[in-house]
């Protein structure tokens, strides 16, 4: 393939011509311009065409993904936007938006920093540490990225080709965007691409099956893992052993005889001190729940690809995992798991000693310490929203130490008080937090103080 010069002109099948401006990176497929088309910068795949095993099937299914659109409106994807005509010896591109501005790639949030190029000729490049601002930050990328798949899945299409290249993320507030989507296709249709190793699930590793919605799912599973715990959820000591990983070894470790890194029932490839620090930290740090999901995951769901985790249960328990967070008073922020049980629902800080409560509500727990917030998914029955704030835990202003729930939402709440009325909570009022508090947010969605 010859590679497009700048000012190079590109005719686009919609009509017009698309200017290459620079060089922004390439790969396996293709290398990636910037391009300036009607007025706007574009960013252009530009296909080695010759890796492409059918390119009349791939190209006419990458015009009918531009023609259908992005799952959802397309809030979550980069998707492709317009097909260029192909020339004489078969090279074409897609165009797509460009990667707007305080996203970072998920590899770099995985290895924790970017190179910035020098601002100057002669100066050298800048190692800028990359990290979410916060805990909750994080799951809420984990969540985000959860729902594009489902949204994608509810299409009917599979994305085939899932690994650590395929996202960026917005450290500051969570939000993603899903690039690579030129590979989406009908599931069950397939165009050569198997995936990425370490990404791809041990069947299609194995050769005894195509990508699909389950093999997305095995691969959506080890993004989380690796978001979460920084480490490959099968690189261990057996792994370790083999100095080079050559295509026979990751046949053997990620296909024939995969072997997860905490398998209850198997140490062979447990992680290794010194080389998997981060997993060995982060493992213990995470609730049960979690870590229950992920060993299931890459164990019973190793084998048995109907069995994996589908997008709702991942949702689920994320959107759990964000509400377990708490932020003490005192400054300590950790998972509930990491407080003193002072019930089976009452927990207590260990450095400061403040009592909190748990709010009971459809499947989740939901802490009550100062600040804690209720969302939509708390308060809206069938809402997964983690992010649209409809309740806060805030201190009475005139008794110190008494604590309730401040209504944030545009509807009236019924709350039962501690003289046992029940009384209707309205859009900015409160009701305080006691032992035997009920709310009911709207009718039939109840939620109770646990003790």
């Amino acid at each position: 393939m010859r590679e497009l010069q700048i000012g190079e002109r590109v005719p686009v099948e919609a009509g017009g011509e698309a200017v290459v401006n620079k060089e922004l990176g390439r790969g396996g497929q293709g290398i990636v311009y910037q391009v300036r088309y009607r007025n706007r910068e574009y960013a252009l795949k530009w296909y080695f065409v010759s890796r492409i095993k059918n390119v009349e099937a791939f190209r006419n299914n990458l015009r009918r993904n531009i023609e259908e659109g992005a799952p959802e409106g397309g809030k979550q994807f980069i998707w492709p936007l317009y097909l260029t005509k192909q020339k004489k010896n078969g090279a074409f591109g897609y165009l797509m938006q460009l990667a707007p501005w305080g996203y970072d790639s998920f590899t770099d949030i995985y290895n924790g920093y970017k190179w910035e190029k020098p601002r100057r000729r002669g100066e050298p490049a800048r190692k800028i540490q990359v990290r979410f601002s916060s805990l909750d930050v994080m799951i809420t990328a984990a969540i985000n990225i959860v729902k594009a798949f489902r949204a994608l899945h509810l299409t009917g299409k599979s994305y085939q080709d899932l690994n650590d290249g395929g996202f960026f993320i917005d450290t500051k507030t969570g939000d993603v965007l899903v690039c690579d989507c030129d590979n989406v296709a009908p599931d069950g249709d397939n165009f050569g691409i198997g995936g990425m190793p370490g990404f791809m699930a041990p069947e299609v590793v194995r050769g005894t099956s195509m990508p699909n919605v389950l093999t997305d799912r095995y691969s959506l599973a080890v993004v989380l893992f690796k978001l979460f715990f920084r480490g490959d959820p099968l690189e261990g000591r057996k792994v370790l052993k083999c100095v080079v990983m050559t295509e026979e070894n990751d046949l053997i470790h990620y296909g024939k005889d995969p072997v997860f890194i905490y398998d209850p029932v198997n140490d062979s490839n447990r992680p290794v001190r010194g080389v998997h620090d981060n997993v060995i930290r982060l493992w213990s740090i995470y609730p049960e729940f979690i870590r229950e999901a992920f060993t299931m995951s890459f164990t019973y769901g190793i084998q048995e690809p109907n069995a994996r985790l589908i997008e709702k249960n991942w949702i689920q328990m994320l959107i759990q995992l964000k509400l377990d967070i708490i932020h003490c008073g005192c400054g300590r922020v950790a998972f509930s798991s990491v407080f003193e049980q002072e019930g089976a629902h009452t927990l207590k800080c260990q450095l400061c000693q403040n009592t909190i409560y748990t709010l009971g509500v459809k499947d989740y727990e939901l802490p009550l310490y100062m600040g804690a917030n209720l969302f939509s998914c708390i308060t809206d029955k069938g809402s997964d929203d983690s992010t649209t704030v409809t309740g806060t835990v805030i201190e009475n202003r005139l008794k110190r130490g008494l604590f309730g729930i401040k209504n944030l939402s545009k509807k009236p709440w019924k709350a039962k008080f501690p003289d046992e009325s029940w009384r209707e909570v309205g859009p900015g009022k409160g009701v305080p937090i006691w032992k035997g508090l009920a709310i009911e947010f709207e009718p039939g969605l109840e939620a109770k103080i646990l003790v």
